[in-house]
């Protein structure tokens, strides 16, 4: 058995006039993830440490911003698809562990939603999908509200 260890990690200014996307789910907020397609900066993190993990690049190859094809696109479909080309190479994903680095909103009601949606495209048990938050003590672009960090690990199985 054969085993692949990925990180990743993403980054989204947060903007009026936008949706709060996390973990696929629609986080109530006066401010949202600015980005091409949803701007979900934990399923970003989650895809580019998955391909990470099986040499295929990061979601900037696979998902360019710089097509129409991924505008405002849905992150739990490239979520779907990062899956699907890890499979081609013969790949599971054991568990991921995440945290997102955020002053506001507060997630920890949104994390079981979260994780359910996490599992359930990732085809894993509920306890294989770690979600966890911190702020950055009010230092730097995060601190200031004007962004946000998702950071991933993942194992991969063949």
């Amino acid at each position: 058995m054969s085993f692949r260890i990925g990180f990743g990690v993403d980054f989204h200014q947060l903007v009026a006039g936008r949706d709060l996307w996390i973990g696929g789910v629609k986080v109530p907020f006066h401010l949202g993830a600015k980005g091409h397609s949803d701007a979900d900066v934990l399923l970003h993190a989650i895809c580019d440490a998955m391909l990470g993990a099986a040499a295929l690049g990061d979601i900037g190859v696979h998902f360019p911003d710089t097509s129409a094809d991924f505008k405002n696109i849905d992150s739990k479909i490239l979520l779907a698809r990062s899956m699907d080309l890890i499979a081609a190479k013969g790949y599971k994903v054991v568990n991921v562990d995440s945290t997102l680095c955020l002053e506001e909103p507060k997630i920890k009601p949104y994390v079981p939603e979260m994780q359910q949606v996490i599992s359930g495209i990732l085809q894993l048990e509920l306890d294989a999908v770690s979600v966890k938050a911190t702020t950055t003590e009010k230092m730097g672009f995060v601190g200031r509200g004007e962004g946000l960090v998702a950071y991933a690990s993942v194992l991969l199985t063949r």
